[in-house]
């Protein structure tokens, strides 16, 4: 071995030296193209303009369609039809009236996947803590990362996840935002949507990390700016964005803080978002007391829930409101059991999200794969245990599951009524999924196929609102 001079010690590469290296030392352009690639940066600019659609009808012929509409119903062969942004019409055979043919033969036709809360501006930090639980993930990213992070890392952090969950079909997304540092922050967060062309609601939310709190700071822009963004932004309905409030909550601010959210919330007509029976803040009660000061309604979707006690879940069941289960999340950084049963047995039906990839993929089937297992698995332990025969009636389908990563992701996310389902009328937001590959061939079972077969491979193509994305 040749040396020229004295060999130096390695220091040992730190957690997110790599990543801060690269976002330190490389402009938007350049990060983006190290990152996604020519191909993915491509489509991101294409994205940015708001000609890039298709015009008139297209036919999606000869397809296994599954359109999460029981009173449609599913079919082993069937064709799609839409006209610029609506679904005309879902038949065994539709005749072409003029239209673009896309030959869907041995593709599964469906509604896009609907992630129900996820922490976007992160995705420039995936993966940086693999092994973290809860208490290291608030120190790392929200008390580390999230007080110095820029506007234009918020914005590629935005666009790089939304362009991540359309490449794996997720075509709807609820970007829980509590990035919103500054005004520039969260214009910054709704342009990195924008870019990427995926149909999103914007949660706008606090930057947990910043001191003074934001329910202590009088100065501070949150909640107060989502007055701005409803007139700057969200005037409109007829767009793919929508707004929300990511509101903290009981748990992690106060109860009266809690409040104030719900309130401004209402003053301008954005549903509420908010993470509750989050591992021990959740077992406090403070959900319950937050009930005793506002009106629980069905505009409210509640994240997690492990915690919360038989009093809590029956003021969210009663008010109408929606639950958001992250269980690869909630089972890996100490959350608390997620309450798959405790939500069914209330009366709701979940929807699934992904939460962060600091430490978890960016798909829908890894969701979709736990939600299924997870269920099973607490039912036959009793059984095993001494407990009675599991009963069926009780034990999740596929096609169960692949409704909470649909058509109930779009209940919880306010869109049931444009999207969930392939249903004549609703935006035309739908994939095509390969079903010659290898790790699902010879499909056997269509729902199954999707839920414990595929994965990101298999997306062949991603329409929203009727654009291929």
């Amino acid at each position: 071995m040749r040396t020229t001079q004295a060999m130096q010690p390695i220091r040992p590469l730190q957690p997110g030296e790599m990543l801060r290296r690269r976002v330190l030392g490389a402009g938007a352009a350049g990060l983006v193209s190290a990152l996604l690639g020519p191909a993915l940066v491509s489509r991101a600019r294409a994205a940015d303009d708001t000609q890039n659609s298709t015009s008139g009808r297209m036919l999606l012929k000869g397809g296994t369609v599954l359109t999460m509409d029981k009173g449609i119903g599913d079919f082993s062969k069937a064709d799609v039809l839409f006209n610029r942004n609506k679904i005309e019409a879902v038949a065994p055979a539709i005749p072409m009236r003029d239209a673009q043919i896309i030959d869907a033969t041995g593709m599964i036709v469906m509604p896009g996947f609907i992630d129900t809360h996820r922490h976007m501006w992160q995705g420039l930090i995936r993966n940086i803590g693999p092994n973290d639980l809860l208490g290291d993930y608030l120190a790392k990213v929200l008390f580390g990362f999230a007080p110095r992070i820029t506007p234009e890392e918020v914005y590629l952090g935005d666009m790089i996840t939304g362009l991540s969950a359309l490449n794996a079909g997720i075509t709807n997304i609820l970007d829980w935002s509590h990035i919103g540092t500054s005004p520039a922050h969260t214009d910054a967060a709704i342009h990195g949507l924008q870019v990427a062309g995926i149909r999103a609601v914007y949660a706008y939310g606090p930057n947990f990390g910043i001191t003074p709190p934001w329910f202590e700071n009088p100065n501070s822009p949150y909640p107060n700016d989502i007055r701005r963004l409803r007139k700057q932004h969200f005037a409109s309905t007829d767009q793919l964005l929508t707004l929300a409030l990511a509101a903290a909550g009981p748990e992690f601010s106060t109860v009266e803080a809690a409040a104030r959210e719900w309130n401004i919330a209402r003053e301008v007509e954005a549903r509420i978002s908010v993470h509750v029976g989050v591992g021990l803040l959740g077992k406090q009660g403070k959900l319950q007391a937050l009930g005793a000061k506002v009106p629980f309604r069905e505009d409210t979707t509640y994240i997690h829930c492990c915690t919360l006690n038989d009093a809590e879940w029956d003021l969210i069941a009663g008010s109408g409101g929606t639950v958001s289960l992250a269980i690869p999340i909630e089972m890996q950084m100490g959350h608390g059991m997620p309450p798959i049963q405790k939500s069914l047995d209330a009366g709701i039906r979940p929807s699934l999200s992904v939460d962060v990839e600091t430490n978890q993929p960016t798909d829908m089937f890894t969701q979709m794969r736990a939600c299924f297992s997870l269920q099973r698995a607490l039912i036959n332990e009793k059984n095993l245990f001494g407990g009675p025969e599991p009963d069926r009636k009780k034990l999740l389908s596929v096609r169960d599951v692949l409704e909470f990563a649909t058509i109930e992701g779009a209940k919880a996310n306010g869109l049931a009524s444009k999207i969930g389902s392939l249903t004549p009328g609703k935006d035309a937001d739908i994939v095509m999924l390969r079903t010659n590959h290898p790790n699902v061939s010879p499909v056997n079972d269509a729902f199954g196929a999707v839920v414990l077969g595929m994965d990101a491979s298999n997306v062949d193509s991603v329409f929203v609102a009727g654009k291929a994305v």
